[in-house]
């Protein structure tokens, strides 16, 4: 645990139903390393079986079409963890994990975390919820990939970015500032597309760019839109 210095498992969200000395045990038996910004945590194509929990920092979901297209699926902050379906199956990894930022990880053999989930009913319904939460959301991604077209599609990635940073007031805040080219591998469409989305949100002022945030200054408009598209 040399890496970790004083580092603990005490703020990932699917080990708080344990005790503070179960969590000691579990990171005294896990493997733990640093990364800097833009280093490969996790190749799909690797053999490792392990969970990532994610103790500081903030890493990227994603994979690579044939022709090395990008495809982002999602971004997971401090307190999250990756990597449960391979640990659970033994199956191959489904996407590649990137670091965003320094990035603190605890990998935790797939061995300890069956055990664990199966020895703390907890935390099994907890894995559970998420991999819903997975499904559900996949399938609200295939709809839209399906039936939206790009502009809209790019208001509807907005839209789920505003939900985690709403405020009162019809406001919402997304920090930082979305990547266009990041928006871009989300939806399926290119960079130049999102900037011309925008730049009319910005024009019509339900969009403001404050310094590394973006301000959604009409979070039910934004809402509305991607209703009105989606036929929710």
């Amino acid at each position: 645990m040399s890496e970790a210095h004083s580092a603990n498992l005490d703020r990932i969200d699917l080990l708080q139903s344990l005790s503070a000395d179960e969590r000691v045990s579990l990171a005294r038996q896990c493997s733990w390393r640093h990364f800097h910004p833009h280093e490969q945590i996790v190749d799909r194509s690797s053999d490792s079986r392990d969970v990532c929990f994610i103790v500081e920092g903030r890493v990227q979901v994603v994979n690579y079409s044939l022709s090395g297209r990008e495809i982002t699926f999602d971004d997971i902050e401090a307190g999250g963890y990756l990597g449960e379906l391979s640990a659970i199956d033994s199956g191959p990894r489904s996407a590649s994990i990137v670091a965003l930022t320094e990035t603190l990880v605890a990998f935790m053999s797939p061995r300890l975390f069956l055990e664990t989930v199966t020895s703390h009913p907890a935390v099994a319904t907890a894995v559970m919820r998420r991999l819903a939460h997975i499904v559900r959301s996949s399938t609200s991604r295939i709809m839209d990939l399906s039936t939206l077209g790009a502009n809209n599609r790019v208001h509807a990635e907005l839209l789920r970015l505003a939900k985690a940073g709403l405020k009162p007031g019809n406001k919402a805040e997304i920090t930082p500032v979305p990547i266009h080219s990041d928006i871009a591998s989300r939806v399926s469409t290119t960079r130049e597309t999102v900037a011309r989305v925008m730049s009319d949100l910005g024009r019509d002022n339900i969009v403001i760019r404050q310094g590394n945030s973006l301000l959604i200054a009409d979070f039910a408009r934004l809402e509305e839109m991607v209703e009105e598209v989606r036929g929710d």
